[in-house]
């Protein structure tokens, strides 16, 4: 099972940040690629360090025999707090700190992303902000009670991880210019086909599709005693880069047909203008009707049109 953490755990927290809005608007919040770059080799650092810490701890406990691995009465997912069991009133003080600002920064992280996304991508900046806040924090009562019903939050987390797993890879290629033929009908078809393939995995794998079909929930949780979460999460990326190349064969001979039917030239695979055109003064590249200049600001806005279809 550790042998198959090292690959599951990776692929399923990487692919994961990418749907976390708190990552991409500090991004976006960088002034230049080399703030960002200084930004992130800084927090690269710090977290390997916390996090070295915070994994050894269960090393630690059984090293130290507040965790005894072969007492059934035991559990090693919570050896860490074993190991507090033995340690000082003041170290517990300050682990627990450190646990509140730890979630109280993640936390608000998220609520000021689900802000900015919700004001910005659903509203366009029509909707009073106070409103959007307002509706944040009544989200935020249902998420709580889910938190408490659920019989695993880590299935829930595995549940998304898997998806992001699927959908990811393929929307990753649309994000190179070398790739500007790749489409959002590639992504979507891609995404839902990598999670078809974690379903046809597991129905070959136990011989059941409805077993099969539980895979896809991640049912019997991330510490299986056999291969079926680990191929699950081979079955997902690559399942979905494997229906995403389809996606784009079948659009393209579906364009290609319809261009010659109709006597057009067939253009899909022609190089977009804005590619050919630098921004002066941006690492940008911009058609002429996608360039929109504010004297105020001083900034030029590229705004690429992409395509579904």
């Amino acid at each position: 099972m550790g042998w198959q953490l090292i690959y599951i755990l990776p692929i399923a927290i990487l692919t994961n940040d990418f749907f976390l809005s708190n990552f991409w608007i500090r991004t976006f919040a960088s002034k230049t690629d080399k703030d960002l770059w200084i930004g992130i080799s800084v927090a690269t650092v710090v977290v390997l360090f916390v996090l070295t810490l915070v994994g050894s701890t269960g090393l630690i406990a059984a090293w130290s025999g507040a965790f005894n691995p072969s007492d059934p009465d035991q559990d090693g997912s919570i050896a860490f707090f074993y190991l507090l069991e033995q340690l000082p009133a003041w170290t517990v003080g300050i682990v627990l700190v450190m646990v509140v600002s730890l979630s109280t920064a993640a936390f608000d992280s998220l609520q000021s992303a689900m802000v900015s996304t919700a004001s910005n991508d659903l509203f366009r900046n029509k909707l009073n902000i106070w409103f959007i806040r307002g509706a944040v924090v009544l989200i935020i009562f249902p998420v709580v009670v889910l938190a408490l019903k659920a019989p695993s939050i880590l299935q829930i987390y595995l549940i998304s991880d898997l998806i992001s797993a699927s959908t990811i890879p393929v929307l990753v290629i649309g994000l190179s210019d070398r790739f500007y033929w790749w489409r959002g009908f590639e992504v979507v078809v891609g995404g839902l086909g990598g999670i078809f393939t974690v379903f046809l995995f597991g129905t070959i794998y136990y011989g059941n599709a409805l077993k099969g079909a539980q895979l896809i929930l991640l049912e019997g949780g991330l510490y299986a005693n056999d291969w079926s979460v680990f191929g699950a999460f081979v079955a997902a990326p690559i399942g979905g880069m494997l229906w995403g190349l389809g996606a784009l064969v079948a659009r393209l001979l579906y364009k290609f047909i319809v261009a010659k039917v109709k006597g057009h030239r067939f253009e899909d695979l022609d190089r977009p203008a804005y590619l050919d055109n630098q921004v002066e003064g941006a690492g940008q590249y911009a058609a002429s009707d996608e360039i929109h200049e504010d004297s105020n600001a001083g900034l030029v806005i590229v705004d690429h049109k992409g395509k579904f279809f």
